[in-house]
């Protein structure tokens, strides 16, 4: 089947809209990186493109992401609409292992917080075209199981780094259906694919989960680039349960 007809087929599935309940709930839209619970807290429906962000309590994790300039943020990744009409979560290195891992939603997002860390979500301003969604859909649905990729991720305490001030222009581009991913890769990859992001200048290699809670970087590239502020709402933090 061709990639149109592939679209076009899964189009079909999703113009309703996935359905996907579950008690969660977010705090007011904040650039803040504390403990403070902004509210008053909203119910929080998922729906495909948005944006899922958390911290590691892991010492070797954090100092890893302060070194290269990712300093408060250690996961990403982002939900879709699955072919069976609910909704997934897709990650690379969900916990730390080294795969690529379709999880449900609200379980993942309250395991995070149950082991004590914080989870954030950075909802879409406009809902997903039917193309659009499916297209992420298209994207994300193959890129299960694939292996963490680990070297590139080390790559960024190298001479070698993608995100250097005056490489990342050059390096780092998108490469589409890769045979591994780190986490914020795996976001900015599945994004252009689904024209949520501009392919000619997003830099996946480069980006990493700090970037894409902030919407901008330390690095002069992403920050002209990286353009978030149209697609999605600051981010908001996560909590288990109803409002109360």
């Amino acid at each position: 089947m061709s990639s149109t007809l592939l679209v076009l087929a899964i189009v079909c599935q999703t113009a309703s809209g996935p359905t996907y309940e579950f008690p969660s709930s977010v705090a007011q839209p904040s650039f803040c990186v504390d403990d403070v619970i902004r509210g008053p807290l909203e119910v929080y429906v998922p729906q495909p493109g948005d944006i899922f962000l958390a911290t590691d309590e892991s010492f070797w994790l954090r100092l890893g992401h302060a070194v290269v300039g990712g300093r408060g943020f250690h996961h990403s990744g982002f939900i879709f609409a699955r072919y069976d009409g609910a909704l997934g979560l897709i990650e690379a290195g969900p916990f730390n292992e080294l795969v690529v891992r379709v999880l449900d939603p609200y379980q993942h997002m309250g395991n995070h917080v149950a082991r004590g860390t914080k989870v954030w979500v950075r909802r879409r301003r406009v809902p997903l075209t039917p193309e659009q969604s499916a297209r992420l859909t298209a994207f994300a649905s193959v890129q299960e199981d694939k292996p963490f990729a680990l070297l590139r991720g080390l790559s960024f305490i190298t001479p070698f780094s993608r995100r250097g001030v005056l490489r990342t222009p050059f390096v780092g581009r998108v490469h589409g259906n890769r045979p591994r991913y780190f986490c914020s890769e795996l976001v900015i990859e599945s994004f252009v694919a689904a024209g949520l992001m501009d392919g000619a200048t997003a830099r996946p290699a480069a980006t990493l989960p700090r970037d894409l809670f902030f919407g901008h970087s330390g690095n002069p590239y992403l920050d002209r680039h990286l353009n978030m502020d149209e697609g999605w709402y600051p981010p908001a933090r996560w909590l288990p349960g109803p409002p109360g």
